[in-house]
């Protein structure tokens, strides 16, 4: 099964990624965690696609493609993935369902987590990362056992350099009126399961899993 999870910043995109990994077997596929990782490690598209993230644009297309293609073309992800924060665009979706053929692949499900905008801006102005491995919290709603260090793995909590108000604001503006027109086509597609995500992690992964057929592991 191979998954699409369409949410802005701060939807629980991640969270819920990861739960369906867990749940089916999935490879997980983190458009943010490739762009950070080209990044740290210095290539040529990871400078490039820092100079955008650095503004809260998106990474134009021709970037995005050529990473999230090469990795999905690697054996270990033949068996299904959850791709988390791509596409974010209409071209970009149209360059997946042209590239996934050819890779003997299709997207069974788009999975859209609607939230409404002042929540997405109150998740991430509290929002923090730890250094070691991006696990996240939320000072109010999610916030570690010790101030300032992660329950898992006891390095740094931080915010990442592109959580301030204004980029913020600026990334949420770009999702509504861009990254919102996926939802589009994957609903003509009839693939797009749209869900509730101002609710509790576990009635929105219940949620999803009922729209899919299956049985969640959260409903009694």
């Amino acid at each position: 099964m191979n998954l699409i999870i369409i949410g802005a910043q701060g939807s629980g995109k991640g969270t819920q990624a990861s739960l369906l990994v867990e749940r089916l077997g999935l490879r997980h596929v983190s458009s943010g965690d490739i762009f950070r990782s080209a990044i740290q490690n210095g290539t040529e598209l990871g400078m490039q696609a820092k100079s955008y993230i650095d503004r809260g644009d998106l990474v134009p297309d021709s970037l995005t493609i050529h990473l999230i293609l090469a990795l999905l073309s690697e054996p270990e992800y033949s068996s299904g993935v959850a791709l988390d924060g791509f596409p974010r665009t209409r071209d970009q979706a149209q360059a997946l369902d042209q590239a996934l053929p050819q890779m003997q692949k299709t997207i069974d499900y788009a999975i859209y987590l609607n939230v409404p905008q002042e929540k997405l801006l109150d998740r991430l102005l509290n929002r923090y990362v730890c250094e070691a491995h991006q696990h996240v919290y939320n000072i109010r709603s999610k916030p570690p056992i010790t101030a300032g260090i992660c329950d898992i793995d006891g390095s740094k909590l931080i915010q990442r350099s592109d959580d301030n108000p204004e980029n913020i604001k600026h990334r949420l503006h770009i999702f509504f009126q861009q990254t919102i027109q996926v939802t589009h086509f994957y609903r003509a597609q009839k693939k797009l399961i749209e869900v509730d995500g101002d609710q509790p992690i576990t009635k929105v992964s219940a949620d999803i899993f009922e729209a899919m057929g299956l049985q969640s592991e959260f409903v009694a």
